[in-house]
């Protein structure tokens, strides 16, 4: 079975990664990238959601919720892998350009390729869960099925 390791927002494969710089509009509100909007979804208080909207780049706005003074949402574990499914549903739904790489990927296996993240990252030795991966792998399957999409 085929590979397809990504992780930089500028290498191949880049725009899968929730820093590539492909606004999204989610309930009616524009973030400026998927991580803008995963980052966001950490906090129920209203005016964290909006510093976290309103940074200037995913670097910052994956810090800003990361910040462990601000006061997570109940359940944030339980739910942070819908919050993703959701993000890259949309992402893929409004940008021709990352459906198009997904579905050239055909039927590889898709890796969040990075020592920095064993959760949604293969933690860089293969030991991590990929969730990431796993997520862009299931939308695929989803466009395939669904025939919503004439290339697909």
């Amino acid at each position: 079975m085929t590979t397809i390791r990504f992780y930089s927002a500028n290498g191949e494969y880049g725009c899968f990664s929730n820093f590539s710089l492909h606004p999204t509009l989610i309930d009616g509100v524009l973030y400026s990238t998927t991580e803008h909007y995963f980052q966001s979804q950490k906090f129920t208080d209203e005016s964290v959601r909006r510093r976290v909207r309103a940074a200037r780049t995913p670097q910052d706005a994956a810090r800003l919720g990361r910040d462990r003074a601000l006061r997570l949402r109940r359940g944030w574990e339980s739910m942070k892998d819908e919050v993703m499914l959701r993000a890259v549903r949309a992402k893929i739904d409004q940008h021709h350009d990352v459906r198009q790489a997904l579905l050239s990927t055909g039927d590889a296996l898709i890796v969040e390729h990075t020592q920095n993240d064993d959760y949604w990252g293969d933690g860089g030795d293969g030991s991590g869960k990929n969730r990431l991966g796993k997520i862009l792998m299931k939308v695929r399957s989803e466009i395939l099925s669904d025939g919503r999409y004439s290339e697909a």
